[in-house]
């Protein structure tokens, strides 16, 4: 049964002893919880520690959190002394495997688990309930919502973590002032994504309050979602909303030349988006939440900080990333929209298409 999960669900698992140098900071990214390990660090010489990082899927975004989660740990171990040795694994949005990873993990007796966006989070909380390994949870947009934890102030159990929670009506707000004449907006997303389901019931709330009509089209697959993109085009929609749902994020380099040649631009919640081709993704800086997520666990397990009483970290979303090449070719005007985004946010990114971050 192990031979065949491994086959069929991931084979990127890997233990590493990760020992490069550190090259960014989040500290002024937090909102809520302390953002850097205490100054007063127990002394860790010599100690090594193994953390577990569970991905869901492969995305630009969720690839570049674990990216830095290994970086910042690597700089960490250097810093006190220590070792934290990783080990890795993928489910590929496969619930079975990440089954399978999660009573691994829990064999294997792992220091810490990190848990990267909410259905790995959801799944390492139960399997780890009776035992004392804690869950720090990454990219998770509800943890309230989601049952990880019962306050963001006091998770009260095992499970903290970072939050990429989205400011819906500031992206709705971007997308009103660049097209004033807003009739009708596409709200494109996978029902099985909790990261979607209050900032869709907020999407339309925002419409409602502002008298635009709203299409829902939903899918679970990149085939689903190329067919409900068509479906919303030929719907004639204005444009097209999208919070940070791995199910789109993953199908956006099939459908973003669908969405240009339509002229219709896609909003969505991750710079991952505009990377992947969509016109503008607002929300978090997902290096800085890897970044932030690292020195959480660097605290459970260095600091003996209980996860119970970590409050969850949450960060500003104020961050618009244009794929100057979809402005282009979907009619923008790119310095007119960026004069128009400059009042809506704290800073306009330009960005090209690629499959990951450099």
């Amino acid at each position: 049964m192990t031979l065949c999960l491994a086959a069929c669900g991931s084979s990127s698992s890997t233990t590493d002893t990760t020992e490069t140098e550190d090259t960014s900071t989040a500290a002024d990214a937090a909102e809520t919880g302390d953002a850097s390990v205490a100054e007063e660090t127990t002394d860790a010489t010599g100690e090594t520690y193994t953390v577990g990082i569970v991905n869901w899927v492969d995305d630009a975004s969720l690839n570049q959190i674990v990216e830095n989660i290994q970086t910042e740990l690597a700089a960490k171990g250097e810093e006190l002394g220590c070792t934290f040795e990783v080990n890795y694994d993928n489910a590929q949005a496969d619930a079975t495997v990440l089954n399978q990873i999660g009573a691994d993990m829990v064999a294997s007796q792992v220091d810490v688990i990190v848990a990267v966006a909410t259905p790995v989070a959801t799944v390492m909380q139960a399997t780890t309930e009776d035992t004392d390994i804690p869950v720090v949870f990454s990219a998770v947009s509800d943890p309230v919502g989601a049952g990880l934890v019962e306050s963001m102030e006091e998770p009260g159990g095992n499970v903290t973590g970072t939050s990429d929670a989205l400011d819906t009506t500031a992206i709705m707000n971007l997308m009103l002032a660049a097209d004033p004449d807003l009739e009708l907006v596409g709200l494109l997303y996978d029902t099985a994504q909790d990261s979607s389901t209050q900032p869709i019931e907020d999407a339309k709330a925002w419409c409602d309050e502002n008298g635009i009509a709203y299409e829902e089209k939903t899918g679970s697959t990149t085939d689903d979602i190329l067919l409900a993109t068509q479906s919303l085009i030929a719907d004639g929609v204005d444009a097209i909303f999208t919070p940070s749902d791995n199910t789109v994020m993953t199908a956006e380099l099939t459908i973003y030349e669908t969405l240009q040649e339509a002229q219709v631009p896609h909003y969505a919640g991750a710079d991952s988006f505009a990377l992947n081709g969509a016109f503008c993704g607002y929300g978090v800086d997902y290096a800085n939440l890897g970044v932030m997520t690292a020195d959480m666990v660097v605290d459970l397990l260095v600091n003996d900080a209980d996860p119970a009483t970590t409050p969850v970290m949450t960060f500003d979303n104020g961050i618009a990333t244009i794929n100057t090449e979809t402005c282009e070719a979907i009619g923008f005007d790119l310095d007119t929209i960026k004069e128009t985004f400059a009042p809506l946010c704290t800073e306009v990114v330009e960005i090209q298409t690629a499959e990951e971050f450099e």
